[in-house]
Parts: structure tokens; C-alpha cells; sequence
């Protein structure tokens, strides 16, 4: 039988022998490790590391992710969140009924007259509070006027505030209906 390790003059063929019975050893345990078998489930739970548990800890396999639940109940809530935004937005930008103030002209030291400008989106009954102030803007009167549902949907009105002393102002507060407590 021929050696298949070249032998040198300087090893001795003791010294070849074991070197040739260590690599075919190490080759084998090699073999063993990542052969096909090495990848197989294993049938019980020898604590070799190979239990389905541990294989999906390791390939990071494991419970449902959450990510699409909560992906789906933020979006829920974001359209829910838009839905309400696009509703207030066109609710509060078309109001019953606006007012403004065109003037304003202060005749005594107990009256003073004003001009408001009184704009309805429908026949409903309007009620305008107007006051009037002084000079350290304490209320030294104040009326509330109101339109009848009857009445011309956009039109002038003019009102007269009797005050307890002199006004240097007539402030609009604004005009409500009953739907709308919220002056316009």
C-alpha cells in the first residue's frame, strides 16, 4: 500500500502515519458538522439547539407581527380625524347669519346711534348685541337687536343705545340664531 502524503527525508513515516489519521478525523467531524443531516429538524428535544423553537428564534420567525394592526387602526383614526376636520371646516365657514358694523356716531352724553350690516344664508330670526364703551372701555350700554325671520335676508339696520354716561365707542359683538349660539 502506497502513502498518499509525500514523505520528506526529514519526517519519519511515524510522524506521516498520525498527521495522515488526524486530518482524515478532522475531515469527518467537518463532514458531520455541515452535512445535510447537520440541517434536519431533529425529532426530540436533545438539547442540541436544533428544536423548532430555537430555529425560529434564530431565523427570526416567530408570532404575527402587530405592525399592520397598527398601521391599520392609525389609519382609521387619521381618516376619522380628516373627516371631522373637513366637516367643522365647512360648517364654521358658512354661518347662519353675519354681521359687521358700518358706523358708528356718538350724538349725547346718553346716546350714541350705530349702522350694522345684518347678511342671512337663510329666513332665520337673528338676534345682533351691540355695546357701546367709554373711554376706560367699561360697557355704558348695550342693545340687542332682532330680526325677524320675515325680513329681508341681507339688510342695514340702524339702532340708537341709550348709555349711563358719555361713550367714546359701539362695538359689534355679533349676531346669533338659534342654531348658532356663537356670535358672527
Amino acid at each position: 500500500m502506497t502513502d498518499p502524503t509525500p514523505t520528506t527525508p526529514s519526517t519519519p513515516p511515524e510522524a506521516t502515519e498520525a498527521l495522515n489519521n488526524n486530518t482524515s478525523a478532522a475531515a469527518a467531524s467537518n463532514q458531520a458538522a455541515t452535512g445535510p443531516a447537520a440541517f434536519a429538524p431533529s425529532s426530540g428535544g436533545s438539547g442540541d439547539g436544533s428544536s423548532a423553537a430555537d430555529l425560529d428564534a434564530r431565523y427570526g420567525r416567530g408570532r404575527r407581527s402587530r405592525r399592520p394592526l397598527i398601521i391599520g387602526v392609525v389609519a382609521v383614526v387619521a381618516a376619522a380625524g380628516l373627516a371631522w376636520l373637513a366637516w367643522a371646516a365647512i360648517v364654521g365657514s358658512n354661518p347662519p347669519v353675519t354681521s359687521r358694523l358700518l358706523g358708528f356716531e356718538v350724538t349725547s352724553a346718553t346716546s350714541a346711534k350705530a349702522t350694522i350690516q345684518v347678511d342671512r344664508t337663510k329666513s332665520v330670526e337673528a338676534n345682533c348685541r351691540l355695546q357701546a364703551k367709554s373711554a376706560d372701555f367699561s360697557i355704558v350700554g348695550e342693545l340687542t337687536l332682532t330680526i325677524p325671520a320675515d325680513s329681508p335676508r341681507h339688510q342695514t339696520v340702524p339702532a340708537t343705545l341709550t348709555t349711563q354716561r358719555s361713550a367714546t365707542s359701539v362695538v359689534l359683538i355679533g349676531c346669533t340664531t338659534a342654531d348658532s349660539h356663537r356670535p358672527h
